[in-house]
C-alpha cells in the first residue's frame, strides 16, 4: 500500500512538473540587484559571477538571495573549490533560516559581449538540476552611460533540444525553424521591495523642486563607449567572415566530390554497359568503400549564429547611445539659443 502511495505521488508530481507554465517574469528584490551591482562594480573591468538564490513560484522566479563567488587565481583548484565553496554558502544560509535553492548565477559583462558558447555550457550543466534556471546579466561599462544594464537570460527549449543532440546542420536548422534570434530568451525583471524598505526610501528622497537644474545628465562623453562598441563590432565582422570562408570551403569540396561522383557513376555505367554486353553481371553502382562516397562533415553553424547575436547586441547599444547623443545635442543647442 505504501509502496502504491509513493508511486502515484511521483506520478503527480511528475505531471504537475511537466504541466508546469512557461517562464513569464523574473522578480528580484531590490537588496540582490544592489548586491549584484556593488559586487560587479568593484572587481570592473574584470568579469565575476556569483548565485542566485528563491523560489520558483508558477510562471514567477523569484530572486530573493544572491552570494559572489570568489575571484580565482589561475593555479587554484577551480572545479573542487568552487562546488565547495557553494554547498558551505548555502549550508550557513540554512542555518540561518535563508531561502537556499538555486535558481540561476548572475555574471558581469563588458560592452554587452556575454553571447559565448561557455554560456550556453553553463546553462546546460545548470538545466541538468534546475529545469528553470536564468541568467542574470549585467554591464557596468554600460550602467555609466546613465542606464541600468541589467537582464535575465534563459535559453529557449527548441535551441536545447538541438545542442543536446550536437546538430546544428542547415538541414537541421531549416528543420526546426530556428535562427540566430533564437537561441536567448529575455526574460522580463520586475524589482519587488517590501513595505518597510518602500517607505523608507519615501523618506530618504529629498523633495526636488521642478526648476532645479541637474546639467550632468546632459555630458556628452559618450565617444569612448562608442569606439570600443564600434571596436568590437568590426571584430565580431571579421569574426564572421572567418566563419563564412569554412563554409565557402566546405561547400567548394561539397561540389568537387559531387563531380568526382557524377564521373564515377558515368564510368561505372559505361562498364556495367560493356559488361552486359559480353553477358556478365553488372556491377553496383554504388561503393560505400570507395572515398568518394564518404561523407563531408558539414561545419556547425553554432558559432555564426552567437557572432550574429553579438553583432545585433553591439549594433542596439550603438544605436541607443547614438540616439541619446544626438536628443542632448539638440538640447544643449536649445539652451545656448535661449
Amino acid at each position: 500500500m505504501a509502496n502504491q502511495t509513493s508511486r502515484s505521488f511521483l506520478q503527480v508530481a511528475a505531471t504537475e512538473e511537466a504541466a508546469a507554465p512557461p517562464l513569464r517574469v523574473v522578480q528580484i528584490e531590490g537588496l540582490v540587484i544592489l548586491k549584484i551591482i556593488k559586487h560587479c562594480q568593484e572587481f570592473s573591468p574584470a568579469l565575476v559571477t556569483g548565485q542566485l538564490l528563491g523560489l520558483d513560484v508558477g510562471s514567477v522566479l523569484e530572486v530573493t538571495n544572491c552570494f559572489p563567488f570568489p575571484v580565482r587565481e589561475e593555479d587554484e583548484e577551480i572545479e573542487a573549490e568552487g562546488a565547495n565553496y557553494q554547498l558551505e554558502m548555502m549550508r550557513c544560509l540554512r542555518e540561518v533560516n535563508v531561502d537556499n535553492n538555486t535558481v540561476g548565477w548572475y555574471q558581469s559583462t563588458l560592452f554587452g559581449s556575454y553571447q559565448t558558447v561557455e554560456l550556453i555550457e553553463t546553462f546546460m550543466n545548470y538545466q541538468e538540476n534546475i529545469k528553470r534556471c536564468v541568467c542574470i546579466i549585467y554591464d557596468p561599462s554600460r550602467s555609466n552611460q546613465g542606464v541600468l544594464a541589467l537582464k535575465a537570460l534563459k535559453l529557449s527549449d527548441s535551441f536545447m533540444e538541438l545542442y543536446k543532440s550536437n546538430n546544428f546542420t542547415g538541414e537541421k536548422l531549416r528543420e526546426k525553424n530556428l535562427s540566430w534570434v533564437d537561441i536567448f530568451e529575455e526574460i522580463p525583471i520586475k524589482v519587488s521591495n517590501s513595505a518597510l524598505i518602500s517607505a523608507f526610501m519615501t523618506e530618504l528622497e529629498p523633495d526636488t523642486p521642478v526648476t532645479q537644474c541637474d546639467y550632468e545628465r546632459l555630458q556628452l562623453s559618450t565617444n569612448p563607449y562608442l569606439e570600443r562598441n564600434v571596436e568590437f563590432l568590426i571584430e565580431c565582422m571579421d569574426d564572421l567572415s572567418m566563419e563564412q570562408q569554412k563554409f565557402q570551403f566546405y561547400y567548394r569540396n561539397l561540389s568537387r566530390q559531387q563531380a568526382q561522383q557524377q564521373a564515377w557513376l558515368q564510368k561505372r555505367r559505361a562498364e556495367n554497359m560493356a559488361r552486359k554486353a559480353a553477358g556478365e553481371e553488372p556491377l553496383p553502382e554504388e561503393d560505400p568503400s570507395n572515398p568518394v562516397f564518404k561523407p563531408l562533415p558539414e561545419p556547425s553553424r553554432l558559432d555564426s549564429f552567437l557572432i550574429t547575436n553579438q553583432i545585433a547586441n553591439y549594433c542596439n547599444q550603438i544605436n541607443g547611445v547614438a540616439g541619446q547623443s544626438f536628443s542632448r545635442l539638440y538640447l544643449m543647442k536649445a539652451l545656448h539659443e535661449n
